[in-house]
């Protein structure tokens, strides 16, 4: 597996400021605060009334660049995880590339799917693009608008998603200690577990015993690859589907949830941006450098792990 060295330059995020609580879903739905809690650890999610998976991606993409002061003319690679462009093409990133006034450039911008697993997948390509020498900085964003294809009568779905984005630049590194490892993949499920036809279907229990099994085992294998156990790692940064799923991943790994970072109480679950947008939260609160493990899954079933410097 050959190392990349890879150097985060900074991240971003952007919630819509409407909120949706669970006392809301109540007054649409047979549910309450009670049952939605004990069985998601969702209190609270963001709602886009105006904003589409474009806009949120842009204004993730801008706070990363405003928060370092950096040179968006350095960017010469744009990849968006999303499952949610309100239009067929151009995609998400030609269009961030035209909202940031890149046109002049020559830039590689595309979009990507693999739903919940994207950004990691993202970061993977990006990753492997800038080790080839040619571009100088990439910029990875996860973008989601879930409540556009939602539907609002299914009390199983309609309370889990929010909206949301993600971002994060990055760049090659001098540095052996910035490698960059994943191990990313896919089962290949053509069964209509989790699919988006146009709305979300989901079959929840079949979802959280894939979950439960592949996370654990993307993360061993991640490690491995890296040659590094979990005492090397700082923190982990799961994707927020569910806080069952991590409880249960947590127990059988034999770590404490505190090793786990958690804020879909806030914001459900924001497929793709859920990753970047816990990163950079984490990173606005801790600005020393420490080794993070990301790890996602999704419909495909997908899967997504990467161990990097942060």
């Amino acid at each position: 597996m050959k190392q990349i060295p890879i150097k985060l330059i900074s991240t971003g995020r952007y919630a819509p400021t409407k909120v949706m609580t669970n006392e809301d879903f109540s007054k649409i739905l047979d549910t309450n605060d009670e049952w939605i809690t004990t069985r998601t650890g969702i209190k609270r999610r963001h709602i886009a009334e105006t904003e589409t998976a474009i806009d949120m991606a842009y204004e993730a993409a801008l706070k990363a660049i405003e928060k370092v002061n950096f040179n968006k003319e350095d960017i010469e690679l744009i990849i968006v995880a999303s499952i949610t462009s309100p239009v067929k093409t151009p995609s998400i990133a030609n269009l961030v590339q035209a909202k940031l006034g890149l046109n002049h450039k020559n830039i590689v911008a595309f979009d990507l799917n693999a739903a919940c697993s994207g950004f990691v997948y993202a970061l993977e390509v990006a990753s492997s693009m800038l080790s080839s020498g040619i571009y100088k900085s990439a910029l990875v964003i996860g973008s989601e608008h879930m409540s556009s294809i939602l539907d609002w009568t299914d009390r199983s779905t309609a309370i889990l998603f929010g909206d949301g984005a993600g971002a994060a630049i990055i760049e090659p590194s001098t540095d052996v200690n910035d490698s960059i490892f994943f191990f990313n993949g896919s089962r290949g499920d053509d069964t209509g577990i989790l699919w988006i036809n146009p709305k979300v279907q989901m079959e929840g229990r079949e979802v959280y015993k894939f979950a439960v099994d592949i996370m654990p085992k993307a993360i061993d294998s991640v490690l491995k690859r890296a040659k590094l156990s979990l005492d090397d790692i700082d923190v982990i940064i799961p994707h927020q589907a569910n806080l069952r799923i991590i409880q249960s991943v947590a127990k059988d790994m034999g770590l404490p949830l505190d090793r786990f970072l958690i804020n879909l109480d806030e914001y459900g679950n924001t497929s793709s941006a859920s990753i970047p947008i816990l990163l950079d939260e984490y990173k606005d609160k801790n600005k020393e450098k420490k080794k993070a493990l990301l790890i996602g899954f999704g419909g495909g079933f997908t899967w997504g792990a990467s161990i990097l410097n942060i």
